[in-house]
Formats: structure tokens, C-alpha cells, sequence
């Protein structure tokens, strides 16, 4: 068997290392040795390399300059990154005499390839001197975290209440139905954090990431500001328990509310010392409210199993007993209101710390590993962890207990008494009665520490439960506000994105989440507050679900997650379930999250950020796109539906933006519209590479909606008659052709004049309509030079004082590069007021040149205007003419009442205008009847295209009525703001040159845009219903 070729002498080898210097790091090491725990999808860094990139790439079989697969190359996939290493198709299909030795034709890009290339784009160089940033596991980075969010007050404050209310049976279902609702989103957040690499962000980044920042931006806006509250909400609960204790010891530092804001400005100014030392701090302080927590959970278990004394008994803590499993396994509502969902409404909001870990991603070593690890398993130990605490306290103590030494019974007398005491040998019947005992599940907060070997432990845990919580959402909120910051989604907010230390710490971020903490510690009730909180996070968890949903749904080939155990299904159901929840828990809060939303969104949506993401929303269109055209081929045309489809021939779009919105006035949202550029051989010369990506941006920048398709063609012609046929997709098909007048058809060669013309009578002969835009100074921007404005556009106000010329100007020829900003505004921007849309409707093409006029009125620039309509007709049938067509055109549904007949029509023109057409085709005419001896077959060997005499005498009745239309539109339409004309479909034997005159007449001395239009002969407009 072969064997594969050994590696170069002198090569280190190449592996991965994930416990030096950075996660990931792609690192040479002189030594075999390969360390097993294996990080998905690095950052790349190529450190300790001295040797020269092509020394360090390995050949394909195929040829030295095809690599093999290295994953370095995937590492540069992001927007607006080149790749680095791989060589080009242009590169691989040179010869060996091109290639110049030692380069290799790759793509490599100047410097060392030791730079670090991060996901937002910018270069690091890592310093040997620079201490490694600390990177945290699944266990200490994910699972503890998420465990002490979750572990929070509700446990040790409100558990036993709830059991007292719901029973032990309601209240281990009320526990499994907020555990499901948080295992189905976390199951959703496993999938999205294993497709692909997550970088810092934590909620936002995988929304944004999967959704887009329509969705992302406003749920990382929320989101941040939530987590400060719910810091702020945390403090405050800790801050309760220590006032609390300070009245049993009868310390008052004000008075109950100032010493509650005291406690909890300190207590949060320590948590932000903490924050700013460094992750590393605030992980050690993290392990300490663990190891507390671990130690108090201990002392309450082994507490249920110690014998309660009389004291204990007292409270009603009776160790466990089958009567008192058996009395409180059912429910007892006490209280207006108290029902199985509003317990559940009290207990859900001590879940939702499922994305603790996952809001510090940037943190982690390996997100892939850690957020579905940890999350799952954090999920799992809380979950025994509250059934347990709801069992055992549910299976030892009392709902109803007086707290008083002397209610116990002597010997066995039990007349009178009421309750479960009675059998244990305590009467409580006096305060159950008068509902006045302080003691018992349901009345005590206290129960935990009383059931426990040691009280004062529990209290401990209370104060490592709310700390650690408000620790935790103190990181959280400025981590996931950075990220945002950095995406420049929304203005102004830029500057918290900065980090700062080895683990780009954001400080400014921690300073503002510490102000809006302690601006609400200082308000001191958050009881409004409180239910915003849970709104926020289950708008989150929905998204998060519909994002995993929406990214399975639409069979992007690019999702492919790592973790396999969900369910689109099970995504949807949880984001459905999380917005009821939030209706049900408290409806004006849901309200007010969603106006939130809405408004956030709203904003995003308009201001259209620079970003490509990938998103699942993409991938959604696409199919619906697709999904829809299929579907549309299969319906037959009907002229109800029809509407004009136009490729529009306009060259680089940005030189020609007045065929651009003239086109994108009648087709916006309405039809197709094509900008298709044919580009010649001396054009590719000087064309950009990115000239096409940019040009779809400009067109993006002026809003007009239309697919700029580029041509390589070797003639105008030949271009438009491959657009024509291959362009569109299915049924979205071009059934229209807009060209511009070619207004220096005289100067033009014969060849030029022949292809713009042979393109005419291609879209005839293809039957397709065809529309003809004139201006009175040309479509071209540049066509005017030596310092003349061409009086068509109007210098966009932001550009009026820019003096200076730019550097890349360009020419008509040679698209500019950079220059993709400035936006020339032309008429058809304008507001047309009242000014009249004049049309010609010479000849019945079908209706096209009645329903673009009519298109153009819906258009809120041109809804003033008013349409009138010129036909021909006789002077002794003028009246009737007039009211057949306006008949006509009330059941076309036109609204077009100014019907003007046009009696004079078949008049001779006047002399000077029908000599001005003779002398403007003079010089194409071959004048053979005045050269004696000299056939006609021999002059068209040396001009082809010039005009005989017998075709120009042919012809010239046609040539006089055209003629004669440009005088009568010339006499009425002089202060139109619109003139569109019929245009004529010219005779096979025609001569080209004749017709191109023919146009020219027709829409010549008009100081207003001029349409020649022509439909295919079939109809666009019907009156009937079916």
C-alpha cells in the first residue's frame, strides 16, 4: 500500500492547545505531543512561526498550488474578510510560466500570519509577555453560575409558603412546569451555541446571530437593562434580610427605608470592586457563595432527619410524620386571589437564570461544550434540589403552628381541638380559629432555618443566594451591552463597547449597569419593577425558541448544530408557551415589553444597519422566495394581473439615475425592474471588482427596488437580447424593455446606430414592450463636461458646497470605485404638484401606454397630477370621439376624464419644421438619383446604412405626420410634467437611420421628460370581472 509523503524535515508540527495562552490557540510545538481536549472552532493563532508561508502549506495531489484543506482558511468566512491562504480559481488556472516562484498565487494578505483574527474583524497581536486570559470551563463557568441564579430568595423565602398553598402534589407540578419551559429554551440554546462559534454577547449575540438585528437589537437592549435590574432587585432582597436582623438587634442606622438604600449602595459598590478586579476575582467570590450554598443545603437535610424538640415542635416542625405527608399533599388556597397559577406566577421568576453561563460565552474555553453541558446540568441539580426542599418541608412541618410553649396537651384530652397538632399533642385551636399564628408553612418565611440542625446557616444562605445572583446579573448585563455597543446598531451608545485587560473587561459597561442599579436601590420598591423583570427574560427564552425553530424550519445548509437532542417542535412550543406566560403572569407588563420591542425594532428597521449576519431570517426569504415563484410558474397569465416587468438598460446604474427612478416610480412594490449592465470588452478593462457590490448598494442607498444584473456581451444587441431571454425566474420574467434615446446618434457611428436600432426591433420581435425615456440634456451624468451642469438633475443639497473634485471621478466608461455615496437627484424625486401628465395615445398597443401613466399617479410625488389623453380624431365626429374614449376609460377604472382630440392631425407641417427634418437626414442619405452611372447596389457596398431616395420618398408621408405630431405635442404639452408618446413600430424595409430620425422628431423641442412607449399589441387593461 502507498504511504502518504513524511513531513519536511525542519516543519514543526501544527496541533491545537487549549490550556496555554488562549482557547483554541493554533500553535507549533518541536515536541509530538498532542493535547487531547480538543477546542471547536478556534480562533486561529499561528505564534513562534519562523518560517515563510509557502514553507508551511502543504500541496495537493492536484498541483503545488492547490493546498489541502487547512482550518485556517474557514477562520476568514466572516463579511468582508479575505481568505487567507487559499489560492484563487485565476490563480490555479495559470500556467506555470505565469506563476511567479515562491508566491504561489495565494491570497495571503501583507504581515505575519501570526496575527490573531478576530470575529469582528480586527488583527491582535498576541504578546509573549501578556498573561493568558482567564477561561473558564463548563463546570465553574456554566453550571455554578447557572445554579446560583437559579438558587435564588424564592427558595429559601417562598418555597414553603407555595407548599402550604398548593399542596406538596401542585407544588412538585408547579416546580416540573417551569422546569420544562427553561429545559425546552435551554435544549434551543445548546443548538444554537453548537452551530458555529459564540463569541461574548450570550442571549443577544445568538439572537442577533439567528434572527438578524431587526430581532436581536431590541432584545439585547432589553435584555442588558434587565439584568441591571434584576441586580438591583437582588440587592434589595439581600438588603431586606439585613435590616431585618438589624431591627432584631435593635440597630437603626436612619429609619427602615434610608437603611435599606444604605445597605444596598454598599452592597452593590462592593459587588462592582469585585466586577472590576477581574473575572478571575469574581469567580473566586462565585465559588465562595457555592460553597455556602453547598454547606447550607446540607445542614437543612440533615436537619429534617434530626428529632425535633419542643421549641421545635413549637413551630410546628414535627420531623417527618405519614400524617403530615399525608394533610399537606393537598392544596390549601388561603387569601383572595391564591390559585394554582398565581403560585405558579410567584415561583416562576426563580428559573430564569438558565443564561447565566451563556451571557459570559466570551469567558468560556469552549462555548460549544460548556453552555449545553453546564445549562442541562444546572437545570438538572436545581430541579432535585427544589423538589426536595418542597418535599421534605412539606413531609415535617405544619401549615399552622402558634410558636407558644404552653399550647401543648397534657394527658389525652382533645375535646375542642382543630387541626393536625391535636394528634401530635399540641393544641393550636386558638390561633388557627382566630387566624392569628405566626408560625407554620403557611405564615413563617422562616421554616427553612427552623427545620434546620443550625438557623443562623440558612441565613447564610439567603445572603450567598441574593449576593451571588446580583453578582451574576452585574457581569451579565455589561458583557451583553458590550457586545451591542460593538455591533453599532444603535447610536450614541458606542462608547461602552471599549474593553480593557486581558479579558477585554468592560468597564464602562460596569459603571453604567452600576449606576442603574443603584438609581432603582434608591427608589426601594420594586414591586413595578418586579414583573417587567420576568417579562424581559421570557421575551427572551421566547425568541431564543423561535430563533432554534425558525433556523431548523427554513433548511439553511448552514444550520448544522452539534447538539442533536431538540425538536423544532419543541422550540416553537416553548416560545409560544414563554408569550403566554408572560400575558399570565402580568399582562400590563407584557404590554409594555412589547411596545418596547416594537419601538426598538421600528428603529432598527428604518435605519437598515450595515450588518450581514447569516441569519435564519434570510434563509427564510430565501424559501418563501423560492417557494413562491415555483408556485406562481404554474398559474396562467391573465391581464387582470399583469404588470410591467422591465429590464432597464442602464448601464452602471449610478451614471444613468433618472432611467433609474423614472422606472422605480412606476414599478416600486408594484412589478419587477431589472438594471442590467452590458459590459464590453474595453469596459472589463477598467471595471472595478467590486463595482457590482457597490452598485447594489447604491441602489439600496436610494431605495429603489430593483436587481442590478451585469452582462459581458460584445454589443449592446447582443446583451439585450441575452437579457432579455435569460433573465428573471419563472413567471418574474421582463416583458418590457426601457432604454434611453440615444441622443448623439448623429455623431455615433454607423455600427452604433445599427445595434441601439436592431435592439428596437429585437424587443419587437420577441414581443415584449418597449419604453424609451428622453431628457432634454441626456441621461448620462457625465455627459455634460468642460464645467456645463446638465440641467436634468439637481445637485443633491449635501454635495452643493463640495468644491473639491473627487479623486475618483469617473467617466462614463470607468465605474467609480469608493464614490458610492453621492446620490444626484433628478426630476422624477420632485414633487410634480399639479402639473399634467400628457399621453399620446396615437396607436392601440394594449393599454401599456395608458396603465404607466396611470401607475405613475399612485406615487405620492405624482398624485396631484393631473393625466391627459390626446387621440386622434375628425373635427366633424369630435364630440363623439371624445365620449366613446372617456367611456372607455371609466371602464379601464383610470380616473382619466380629460380626453382631448387632436382634430388637426392630418395637417401638412409647416415648411421650416419638415425642411429641419430633411437637413437632420441629409447626411445619411445616399442622393443616388443625382449621381449619374452609379447604381444604388453599388453605393450601399461602401454605406450600407444610408437612405436611398426612392426609400426616403417612400417614406416621407410617414415622415411628414411625424412631423406634424411634434408640432401639436410641442403646442400642448410645453409646461407638461410628463409627455408619453406612441411610439411607432417601424416596417422591416425601414431604414434604421429613418426611424432613429423618426424618434428624435417625435420628441424633440420639449423641455420635459419624453416617453416613447409601445406595448406588444395584447391587452393590460379589461373591464370585465373574470
Amino acid at each position: 500500500m502507498g504511504q502518504l509523503p513524511s513531513k519536511p524535515r525542519g516543519l514543526p508540527r501544527v496541533h491545537f492547545s487549549t490550556n496555554e495562552e488562549r482557547p483554541g490557540a493554533y500553535r507549533t510545538d518541536a515536541n509530538d505531543q498532542h493535547d487531547g481536549n480538543l477546542q471547536t472552532s478556534p480562533t486561529i493563532v499561528v505564534s513562534n512561526v519562523e518560517m515563510s508561508v509557502s514553507e508551511s502549506r502543504r500541496s495537493s495531489i492536484y498541483s503545488t498550488l492547490d493546498l489541502v484543506p487547512q482550518l485556517e482558511n474557514y477562520t476568514s468566512t466572516l463579511p468582508h474578510q479575505r481568505s487567507r491562504g487559499r489560492p484563487s480559481l485565476e490563480a490555479l488556472r495559470k500556467t506555470f510560466d505565469e506563476v511567479e516562484p515562491g508566491l504561489e498565487g495565494t491570497q495571503t494578505t501583507t504581515g505575519s500570519v501570526s496575527s490573531l483574527v478576530t470575529e469582528e474583524g480586527h488583527e491582535e497581536e498576541p504578546s509573549p509577555q501578556q498573561k493568558a486570559p482567564v477561561r473558564f470551563g463548563w463546570v465553574t463557568g456554566v453550571m455554578i453560575r447557572c445554579m446560583l441564579n437559579i438558587w435564588g430568595v424564592i427558595l429559601f423565602l417562598r418555597l414553603s409558603w407555595i407548599v402550604s398553598q398548593a399542596g406538596i402534589l401542585l407544588t412538585c407540578l408547579i416546580i416540573l412546569m417551569s422546569v420544562t419551559v427553561t429545559s425546552v429554551t435551554a435544549l434551543s440554546i445548546s443548538a444554537i451555541a453548537t452551530n458555529g462559534r459564540v463569541t461574548s454577547g450570550g442571549a443577544y449575540f445568538m439572537i442577533s446571530r439567528s434572527l438578524g438585528p431587526e430581532m436581536g437589537g431590541p432584545i439585547g437592549m432589553v435584555f442588558s437593562f434587565a439584568n441591571a435590574l434584576a441586580c438591583a432587585l437582588n440587592t434589595i432582597g439581600f438588603a431586606e434580610v439585613v435590616t431585618d436582623l438589624m431591627k432584631e438587634f435593635g440597630v437603626v442606622m436612619v429609619d427602615s427605608v434610608n437603611d435599606l438604600r444604605i445597605v444596598g449602595v454598599i452592597t452593590v459598590t462592593v459587588l462592582l470592586v469585585i466586577s472590576l478586579a477581574g473575572m478571575e476575582w469574581e469567580s473566586k467570590a462565585q465559588y465562595f457563595f457555592f460553597a455556602v450554598l453547598l454547606v447550607t443545603f446540607s445542614n437543612y437535610f440533615v436537619g429534617t432527619f434530626i428529632p425535633p424538640g419542643e421549641e421545635k415542635q413549637a413551630v410546628g416542625v414535627f420531623g417527618y410524620r405519614s400524617d403530615v405527608i399525608l394533610t399537606n399533599l393537598k392544596p390549601d388556597w388561603r387569601g383572595a386571589g391564591n390559585n394554582f397559577f398565581q403560585m405558579f406566577a410567584i415561583f416562576f421568576p426563580s428559573a430564569i437564570g438558565i443564561l447565566s453561563g451563556a451571557n459570559i460565552s466570551g469567558d468560556l474555553k469552549d462555548p460549544a461544550v460548556a453552555i449545553p453541558k453546564g445549562t442541562l446540568m444546572a437545570i438538572l441539580w436545581t430541579t432535585i434540589s427544589y423538589l426536595g426542599i418542597a418535599i421534605t418541608v412539606g413531609s415535617c412541618v405544619l401549615r399552622d403552628a402558634s410558636g407558644n410553649m404552653t399550647d401543648i396537651l397534657m394527658g389525652n384530652i382533645t375535646d375542642g381541638c382543630v387541626g393536625l397538632g391535636c394528634k401530635l399533642g399540641w393544641n393550636f385551636t386558638e390561633c388557627i380559629e382566630s387566624h392569628s399564628c405566626k408560625y407554620g408553612l403557611a405564615n413563617s418565611s422562616k421554616v427553612l432555618g427552623q427545620v434546620s440542625g443550625l438557623s443562623y446557616l440558612i441565613t447564610a444562605g439567603v445572603f450567598a443566594a441574593s449576593l451571588s445572583s446580583a453578582l451574576g446579573f452585574l457581569v451579565s448585563a455589561p458583557k451583553v451591552f458590550q457586545c451591542l455597543c460593538r455591533d453599532k446598531i444603535y447610536p450614541y451608545i458606542e462608547f461602552f463597547a471599549k474593553g480593557y485587560g486581558k479579558n477585554d473587561e468592560p468597564l464602562r459597561a460596569y459603571l453604567l449597569c452600576y449606576l442603574i442599579a443603584v438609581a432603582f436601590i434608591l427608589i426601594g420598591d420594586l414591586n413595578i419593577i418586579a414583573p417587567l423583570i420576568s417579562n424581559f427574560f421570557l421575551c427572551s427564552y421566547a425568541l431564543i425558541n423561535f430563533s432554534c425553530f425558525h433556523a431548523s424550519i427554513t433548511n439553511s445548509p448552514g444550520w448544522r448544530p452539534l447538539f442533536h437532542y431538540y425538536s423544532k417542535w419543541t422550540a416553537l412550543f416553548g416560545a409560544v408557551v414563554s408569550v403566554v406566560l408572560m400575558f399570565l403572569l402580568t399582562w400590563w407588563a407584557a404590554v409594555i415589553t412589547f411596545t418596547i420591542l416594537l419601538f426598538l425594532f421600528g428603529y432598527i428597521n428604518y435605519n437598515k444597519p450595515k450588518v450581514n449576519w447569516g441569519s435564519s431570517v434570510q434563509a427564510g426569504t430565501y424559501n418563501l422566495a423560492l417557494s413562491y415563484s415555483a408556485s406562481l410558474s404554474g398559474v396562467e397569465d391573465h391581464v387582470k394581473n399583469f404588470r410591467p416587468q422591465c429590464l432597464v438598460l442602464t448601464g452602471p446604474p449610478n451614471q444613468r439615475p433618472a432611467l433609474v427612478d423614472f422606472v422605480g416610480s412606476f414599478t416600486k412594490h408594484i412589478s419587477l425592474m431589472i438594471c442590467g449592465d452590458i459590459i464590453t470588452e474595453q469596459d472589463k478593462q477598467t471595471r472595478a471588482a467590486d463595482a457590482t457590490d457597490w452598485l447594489v448598494k447604491w441602489l439600496n442607498k436610494r431605495k429603489v427596488r430593483s436587481f442590478y444584473t451585469p452582462f459581458s456581451a460584445v454589443s449592446l444587441r447582443a446583451g439585450a437580447q441575452h437579457l432579455l431571454q435569460a433573465t428573471g425566474l419563472g413567471k418574474l420574467k421582463p416583458n418590457t424593455l426601457v432604454l434611453g434615446f440615444k441622443t448623439n446618434w448623429r455623431e455615433s457611428s454607423p455600427e452604433g446606430i445599427d445595434d441601439y436600432i436592431n435592439t428596437i426591433y429585437d424587443t419587437f420581435d420577441s414581443n415584449n414592450g418597449l419604453c424609451i425615456l428622453r431628457m432634454m440634456d441626456g441621461l448620462d451624468i457625465f455627459d455634460q463636461f468642460d464645467g456645463e451642469v446638465n440641467e436634468s438633475f439637481e445637485p443633491d443639497k449635501s454635495f452643493e458646497n463640495d468644491t473639491q473634485e473627487s479623486p475618483e471621478k469617473a467617466s462614463v466608461d470607468n465605474v467609480p470605485v469608493k464614490d458610492n455615496t453621492q446620490q444626484a437627484k433628478t426630476v422624477f424625486q420632485n414633487d410634480q404638484g399639479k402639473k399634467t401628465i400628457d399621453v399620446y395615445w396615437i396607436a392601440d398597443d394594449g393599454g401599456l401606454t395608458l396603465l404607466v401613466p396611470y401607475l405613475l399617479t399612485r406615487r405620492k410625488r405624482w398624485h396631484s397630477s393631473k393625466v391627459r389623453v390626446f387621440i386622434v380624431g375628425d373635427e366633424q365626429n369630435m364630440e363623439e370621439g371624445r365620449a366613446e374614449m372617456v367611456a372607455l376609460l371609466k371602464r379601464f377604472r383610470l380616473d382619466f376624464n380629460d380626453v382631448i382630440i387632436m382634430t388637426d392631425s392630418e395637417k401638412y407641417p409647416q415648411a421650416r419644421n419638415l425642411n429641419r427634418f430633411a437637413d437632420s437626414v441629409d447626411p445619411f442619405r445616399l442622393h443616388d438619383e443625382q449621381q449619374e452611372g452609379v447604381s444604388v447596389e453599388e453605393l450601399r457596398q461602401t454605406a450600407p446604412w444610408k437612405i436611398s431616395d426612392k426609400e426616403f420618398e417612400v417614406f416621407k408621408p410617414k415622415s411628414a405626420r411625424i412631423v406634424r405630431l411634434n408640432e401639436i405635442i410641442r403646442r400642448n404639452s410645453q409646461h407638461a410634467a410628463l409627455v408619453l408618446v406612441s411610439l411607432p413600430v417601424p416596417h422591416t424595409d425601414c431604414p434604421r437611420v429613418l426611424f432613429m430620425a423618426w424618434m428624435d422628431t417625435l420628441t424633440c423641442g420639449l423641455h420635459c421628460p419624453t416617453v416613447l412607449i409601445r406595448g406588444n399589441q395584447q391587452s393590460v387593461l379589461t373591464f370585465y370581472c373574470q
